[in-house]
């Protein structure tokens, strides 16, 4: 008789593969009729976050994920890997405020970034907030900051264990004097200073235990001056007709107006403008409707410069005027273009105006009337994602990044039209290494679609290329060129990284997103669907080699594409996501997610959400090897979704594949996510996936 031989890797993956045996999950009988259609829930239970059961669940799941990541014997030298590759010194692009700069930064493996202060460009830094003293373990986070127009005040969030809830605290930048400001249930919110206070966003204190589920509703805007108990803040904006709008605040940096955004939605706002140099003022309603897009750039005394996608789905910039804010009246500043207007900044006598050209950065330069100056010069292909300056001063702060390229900081001077280097981060490995290439592949429709691939020179395409294939698709968000330090690790040993632009982000303006919203959802999916075709016809890797991607609204992506087609990856992580689509909207800020997704409350839009719904398209078929990501405190796409399709998808799987949740204690959606514990949760993501695309790590 012939003898087989098995390598002792082949061994080892056929042994840990058949070692997965699922705990014991509970079904209850729970059947909801939606327009005469009966659909199960059983495992609902899992939606209370607070009962003894769902922790008993989520320990038992942890229990079985961490059992599987142990056998995997290069586990911790990944995330040796990950720590040395993160362990470099970064800054974010300056700002300045009165006689202040500001900047953030981070020494190589610290939590949290430092917030730090300078009084002259190039002298010695001051360290304002160090949030890395809030906790031992890096949980507690700064949040959002905004100093006063005199640069005397900051004011800051903190949130704790990765909770969308914060808490506002006040210094005196001078002393590095904390004062006695606490300002609690903020959500959602900016901090806009007026004088000797600021306006900002809260909810009314929700019900113990409900924190975290709750659904947010009622909306306010408060005013608190500084020194001041908040039961004492005045409030400014409420809407006590519509619990389901947000409103937010933002101050002219002249002071000299007041204007409140409401939102029913991700997309579209109202706008109301109150003249702040008149006593007794009231607010004047500018838009009224929730269609479109307004921003507030700037003024230059009362015209208003406005970005908006009114009548312009790429965006253009308008002057409306304060005393006569009627559409009639309103005048363009700089018309539509054919790219996409991705963020405008005034500076000195000038506008600059940020497009974004097949997911790449263009600046173009005009007067204040509008008229094109020219291009100004970057560093090479690549992003700016942020423009700092100030309406009458010359000076510029721009951030630069790439795939392979960390952010640096540009010094730019808007009027002689010279660019310097103010400041980069040097890395731990050599970026030459590594090639981007943008592709362009067909939809199912026939729609052209662009596609980054990041991976080292010299690559043979022979079909043998692990392949790790990113998407979002949702909510007009673009996902452009940027640098991670955590994906390093995937490219050293021989991985390609793959980010599909498909439609639903806002890649190419407001048209790209609806053509992946609500009915047309389903191009979303079929957008990455072919890419993973396209990367597998072009023979860059296969399907034994294929890792699939996506958080949030991705992790949404994901659910759907590997219900729709189980077939088309070895590996699938969604993250963080949406997966309930018949009862998304019931918890915290869910709601708002409508004009992308439709409810189960409309039947036509109950009908369409249940054909891709990923929690109600699990079938006993044989699933890609899963692992699902989440954390205890999100309360932005609260764990529930991942709980419960997990549990599904565990009882339905009829292959060798494992499904495992990874569920995070004490973090949240991912904002203010502490270092060590993205690096825990990367360690944990590469092993499974080089383990399950049969990798060799090489340290």
């Amino acid at each position: 008789m012939k003898k087989l031989f098995f390598p002792v890797c082949f061994l080892f993956f056929m042994h840990l593969q058949a070692q997965v045996k699922y705990p014991s999950t509970k079904k209850e009988s729970q059947i909801d009729d939606y327009f005469g259609k009966k659909i199960e829930d059983p495992y609902r239970w899992l939606e209370d976050d607070n009962s003894k059961e769902t922790g008993e669940w989520v320990i038992q799941q942890n229990e079985l994920t961490n059992s599987y990541l142990n056998k995997i014997s290069y586990r911790e030298q990944l995330k040796k890997r990950l720590t040395d590759l993160s362990n470099y010194e970064r800054f974010s692009t300056p700002f300045k405020k009165g006689d202040y700069y500001f900047y953030y930064s981070n020494s190589g493996t610290q939590n949290q970034n430092v917030f730090n202060v300078l009084k002259e460009l190039n002298g010695t830094a001051e360290v304002l907030i160090d949030p890395n003293t809030f906790s031992k373990d890096g949980t507690i986070a700064l949040g959002s900051i905004s100093i006063s127009k005199d640069g005397k005040y900051l004011a800051y969030e903190i949130s704790k264990a990765g909770s969308d809830w914060a808490e506002i605290r006040v210094m005196e930048i001078a002393g590095k004097k904390l004062l006695t400001d606490e300002l609690k249930w903020i959500k959602f919110s900016g901090m806009a200073f007026k004088g000797d206070g600021f306006y900002y966003s809260r909810y009314d204190e929700p019900v113990a235990g409900k924190e975290l589920s709750k659904k947010n509703e009622f909306h306010k805007v408060y005013y608190h001056k500084i020194g001041d108990a908040q039961s004492l803040d005045k409030l400014i904006f409420e809407d006590k007709e519509h619990a389901l709008r947000n409103f937010g605040a933002q101050v002219t940096e002249d002071e000299n107006y007041l204007l409140i955004y409401g939102s029913e939605s991700t997309s579209g706002n109202s706008l109301s403008i109150m003249d702040l140099t008149k006593q007794d003022s009231k607010f004047v309603s500018v838009v009224t409707n929730f269609e479109n897009d307004y921003s507030v750039i700037d003024n230059f005394g009362t015209s208003l410069l406005v970005y908006t996608n009114y009548k312009a789905p790429n965006y253009q910039l308008i002057s409306i005027d304060a005393n006569n804010p009627k559409e009639d009246a309103w005048s363009t500043v700089v018309g539509q273009a054919q790219d996409l207007l991705k963020g405008v900044q005034t500076a000195g006598n000038f506008i600059l105006c940020n497009y974004l050209v097949d997911v790449q950065s263009k600046i173009l330069k005009y007067d204040r009337k509008g008229k094109l100056i020219g291009n100004v010069s970057l560093p090479g292909i690549g992003m700016v994602d942020e423009i700092n300056s100030e309406k009458n001063k010359n000076e510029v702060f721009f951030s630069f990044t790439n795939f392979t390229t960390p952010v640096s900081a540009y010094k730019y001077d808007v009027e002689k039209d010279s660019r310097e280097l103010y400041r980069e981060s040097k890395v731990p490995f050599n970026a030459n290494d590594y090639e981007t290439k943008q592709v362009f592949y067909k939809s199912k429709d026939g729609n052209s679609i662009p596609m980054f691939l990041v991976y080292k020179k010299a690559l043979i395409l022979d079909g043998n290329n692990p392949c790790f294939l990113y998407g979002y698709g949702g909510f007009n968000i673009s996902v452009t060129p940027s640098f991670s330090a955590t994906r390093m690790v995937f490219l050293e040993n021989g991985g390609i990284y793959a980010v599909a632009n498909i439609r639903g982000g806002g890649e190419y303006g407001e048209n790209w997103h609806n053509a992946g919203t609500v009915f047309n959802k389903q191009n979303v999916f079929d957008d990455f669907i072919a890419a993973a075709d396209y990367l597998k016809k072009e023979k860059y890797t296969k399907t034994e080699k294929l890792a699939i991607h996506g958080r949030s609204n991705g992790g949404l992506l994901i659910g759907a594409v590997m219900t729709q087609r189980p077939d088309i990856s070895k590996v699938a992580l969604p993250g963080v996501g949406v997966l309930d689509m018949l009862r998304y909207h019931k918890f915290t800020i869910g709601w708002a997610w409508a004009t992308d997704y439709g409810t189960s409350d409309n039947e036509k839009e109950f009908i369409n959400l249940l054909k891709y719904s990923p929690l109600h398209n699990v079938k006993k078929v044989a699933y890609p090897a899963t692992m699902i990501i989440t954390g205890d405190h999100d309360d932005r796409v609260v764990p529930a979704h991942s709980f419960k399709f997990a549990a599904t998808l565990q009882e339905n799987q009829v292959g060798n594949n494992p499904i495992l949740t990874r569920i995070d204690i004490n973090a949240g959606h991912g904002a203010g996510k502490p270092l060590a514990k993205t690096i825990d949760e990367w360690g944990d993501i590469w092993s499974f996936v080089f383990y399950n695309l049969d990798m060799k790590f090489k340290q």
